[in-house]
């Protein structure tokens, strides 16, 4: 039986890693945003899905950009702050506070995703794992705590009804 059931467990966490790359994410955070520790921080990604469509050829291309996700309670914000898989850098964040949104909601289809539309031109949709074991394309993080968290924020103090 214990043989089996390590088997078919699947691939387990290396903790050291994820330990070093959720400090490399508060350390890019903080240089990014001011005031960064008053923070709580996940992984989180967007995807660009481009449809194509030359004559006989159909499909769609789609591009991942990664995302260091902070929220602060006190003030209801959430800065995003993108970033790479390898987390060699990041740009400029990005504020959502919630006085200043159009609409905010929880999407569960097609897949489980935080979506702000800040005006009526745009939206972001954040989605984010517990953990994602393709270190080529996300942030390896194993973040179970962090995400619940962050679930529960989103929900409670900015999701429109």
């Amino acid at each position: 039986m214990g043989f089996f059931s390590k088997l078919f467990k699947g691939p387990e966490i290396d903790m050291e890693k994820s330990n070093a790359n959720a400090k490399k994410m508060r350390q890019l955070f903080n240089q990014a945003v001011e005031h960064g520790d008053d923070y709580r921080i996940i992984f989180g990604y967007t995807e660009d899905v481009s449809r194509f469509n030359y004559g006989f050829v159909h499909g769609s291309k789609t591009k991942i950009g990664n995302l260091i996700v902070g929220w602060n309670e006190a003030a209801q914000t959430i800065a995003a702050v993108p970033t790479v898989p390898d987390l060699s850098g990041c740009g400029d964040p990005t504020w959502y506070r919630r006085p200043e949104i159009l609409k905010a909601y929880r999407s569960k289809y097609p897949a489980d995703a935080f979506v702000i539309y800040p005006d009526k031109k745009g939206y972001i949709s954040i989605q984010a794992y517990d953990w994602l074991d393709d270190e080529s394309l996300y942030v390896y993080v194993s973040q179970e705590e962090e995400l619940a968290a962050f679930t529960e924020f989103f929900t409670k103090q900015f999701a429109t009804k």
